[in-house]
């Protein structure tokens, strides 16, 4: 590094140092100066001292700049290994390239320190040659203290040179990180593009799966509609064929109580019996005697039947013995028949028509739809199959889940719809037996209630074999299984 100087040439001396001395009065001694031209780190030259056995140390000076370059790294590497696991791939990609921004940042700070170490090595040994041709101009005391001065100097150029050692091995490091850096970036990025392109298949193939499946729903949709279709024309087509064996039943029996009317007057017989009243909801059916030669009601046995909708078969109405039984919703659109038996014969006599709805009752069920809570007045008839004394009006209340008989804060039954609760006309005959229901709460309590009118009777009916559906539960009169 010394060998630089030779390159320097006579303009780099530009003025010349005075300097009075005592032990040589007032002669003026030139001392060569350093070159203008030589740039410097700092505004000011190195602070220095002598330690023990003459070493020249450096004083420290706190570095404003940051932690030394082989911290930093340290500490980048250290952070880099931790987070390397927890860190997302295009996150890592995005650490390795502002890491190898620090790393450049980092090289060009080494490339400035090593011009700075170039100067350094020009201005001592510029430095130098000005103490040595002082030195043969001086004698004595002054003499000495160049040559300490020189030997300072040449101190500092070793700690220079070691200083430049060192900086060669960090730049060596420094490039080492930025290619493991660079390398880093580029695995990291061929991972964010193939990462890229597996999501981008994953997402075209859920995709596709998703756009099956719509097909395959839309699909699913046409055939329901279709299907429902078909249902829906099935269930008209049905409807409109029990609407034909209904009639045909009606012509049927007509033809049949014809018949009968005619061998009976031909073979000269009397008509016994026959029924009385309209074949609708809200009538009385009453079996009367019309001849002199009929057996009195009250010594025949009397059973009411009810005709299948196709008129194939007969279910037999328990309880219903009395020549007097009141149709119940239950039994619109049937057929109704009853056999009197007395001294071994037997007679069947049977409706006209099927039972017809009220006139007036579809109206009134729509009335009970918007309220709120179904509550009835009624008059105990009935308890536990015992006339029941007092007349006093009872609430007769219908839930959605349970029904309650109650007057003021007296409960006189309440339960929920089971199995064991029976709800139906009343069937023990009497003058008001469209006004009355039988009703079972529960095994062994039972009651026979008497309502304002045939109309909220049958309405109490509806409704409380509505809610009991709703509740899956099937609300009929005792052995009424055959209706289900």
């Amino acid at each position: 590094m010394f060998l630089l100087m030779d390159s320097f040439s006579c303009r780099d001396r530009i003025e010349a140092m005075t300097r009075v001395s005592p032990d040589f009065g007032d002669e003026v001694q030139a001392v060569w100066t350093v070159s203008a031209d030589v740039s410097f780190q700092t505004n000011q030259f190195p602070k220095y001292k002598l330690g023990p056995n003459n070493e020249i140390l450096e004083e420290i000076k706190e570095d404003s700049k940051g932690p030394p370059l082989k911290e930093v790294v340290v500490q980048e590497i250290s952070q880099l290994t931790e987070q390397h696991k927890r860190l997302s791939v295009r996150d890592l990609a995005s650490k390795f390239d502002k890491n190898l921004a620090a790393a450049a940042k980092m090289s060009e700070e080494a490339k400035l320190k090593e011009v700075a170490s170039l100067d350094g090595h020009v201005l001592l040994k510029k430095l130098r040659d000005a103490l040595e041709c002082l030195k043969g101009r001086l004698a004595g005391q002054n003499k000495e203290d160049v040559e300490k001065a020189i030997s300072m100097v040449e101190a500092l150029a070793v700690q220079l040179t070691q200083k430049e050692g060192e900086l060669i091995q960090e730049k060596f490091e420094v490039k080492k990180l930025v290619n493991f850096l660079k390398q880093a970036s580029e695995d990291a990025k061929k991972l964010v593009n193939q990462e890229k392109s597996f999501g981008c298949a994953e997402i075209e193939s859920a995709r596709a799966v998703v756009q099956r499946i719509g097909e395959a729903l839309e699909e699913q949709e046409r055939n329901q509609s279709s299907g429902k279709q078909q249902v829906a024309d099935m269930e008209s087509e049905l409807r409109e064929l029990r609407l034909q064996i209904r009639h045909k039943c009606t012509v049927s029996i007509k033809l049949q109580n014809e018949l009968e009317m005619n061998m009976k007057s031909e073979d000269n017989s009397p008509r016994l019996y026959e029924i009385s009243g309209s074949a609708k909801l809200g009538s009385i059916l009453r079996i009367q005697s019309c001849s002199d030669e009929a057996v009195e009601l009250a010594k025949c046995l009397i059973q009411w039947y009810r005709l299948s909708s196709q008129c194939s078969r007969r279910e037999p109405i328990l309880g219903a013995n009395k020549c007097v039984y009141a149709p119940e919703p239950i039994d619109v659109g049937r057929v109704l028949q009853a056999d009197i038996a007395s001294n071994g014969l037997k007679v069947t006599l049977t409706t006209d028509s099927a039972i017809e709805q009220a006139s007036d009752l579809g109206a009134y069920v729509d009335t009970l739809s918007r309220k709120s809570s179904l509550d009835f007045n009624v008059v105990i008839s009935q308890m536990n199959g015992r006339n029941y004394s007092s007349h006093s009006v009872h609430l007769f209340h219908i839930g959605k889940t349970r029904i309650k008989l109650s007057r003021g804060w007296i409960t006189k039954a309440r339960d929920s719809y089971s199995k064991s609760m029976q709800l139906c006309g009343f069937r023990g005959g009497g003058n008001s037996a469209a006004k009355s229901l039988f009703w079972q709460a529960r095994k062994g309590q039972s009651f026979v209630l008497v309502f304002d009118s045939e109309r909220e009777r049958n309405g109490a009916l509806i409704y409380a074999r509505k809610y009991a559906l709703d509740c899956n539960m099937f609300l009929a009169g005792p052995d009424d299984d055959a209706l289900l």
